[in-house]
């Protein structure tokens, strides 16, 4: 479905490019972490990788995946954006997170209304979720300054999970 070539989408400050190996470290600390809670982790190195390579192998298999959100300023990698889908995910999903010392900063909302734009004109579909843990304030925030709603009858991977659903605008 996804033929070569690398997918890159710029905005005011940032620039959302294709994982690459080099991204994995970050990665990997953030998924040992306790921030990775809300995402069923910690995770050990193992789950970490196996959830990175899933990462790139969506774009493959469906056409869209995960990005890394770049600074456009100065190149440093701040987090992640992604379209999750497959057998994990009942429906397309939304999700982002950016690293510990990069929150607060706009970036998450900047990335995700940026490529929730390209999945609605590039891959025509008619909405996408956003799987959030009830306590992961902030990843609410960014879905409702988004403009998602909450869906309370949504399927979700996990019973706990609240969805909120994104329209195309």
């Amino acid at each position: 479905m996804f033929e070569s070539g690398a997918i890159i989408i710029r905005t005011e400050r940032l620039v959302l490019r294709m994982p690459g190996i080099d991204d994995f470290a970050a990665y990997a600390r953030l998924m040992a972490s306790p921030r990775s809670v809300g995402m069923g982790g910690p995770f050990d190195e193992r789950m970490a990788w196996g959830m990175f390579c899933h990462d790139i192998a969506l774009w493959q298999l469906f056409g869209h995946g995960a990005l890394m959100i770049d600074l456009a300023e100065t190149g440093e990698c701040v987090g992640q954006v992604g379209i999750n889908h497959g057998p994990l995910f009942p429906e397309k999903e939304l999700g982002w997170f950016v690293y510990e010392s990069r929150q607060g900063r706009g970036y998450a909302t900047e990335a995700a209304l940026a490529l929730r734009d390209w999945a609605f004109a590039t891959l025509g579909l008619p909405s996408l979720v956003s799987y959030i843990a009830p306590g992961n304030t902030a990843s609410i925030a960014v879905a409702e300054r988004l403009g998602a709603r909450l869906d309370l009858t949504a399927p979700r991977p996990d019973p706990a999970d609240l969805v909120y659903r994104h329209f195309d605008s």
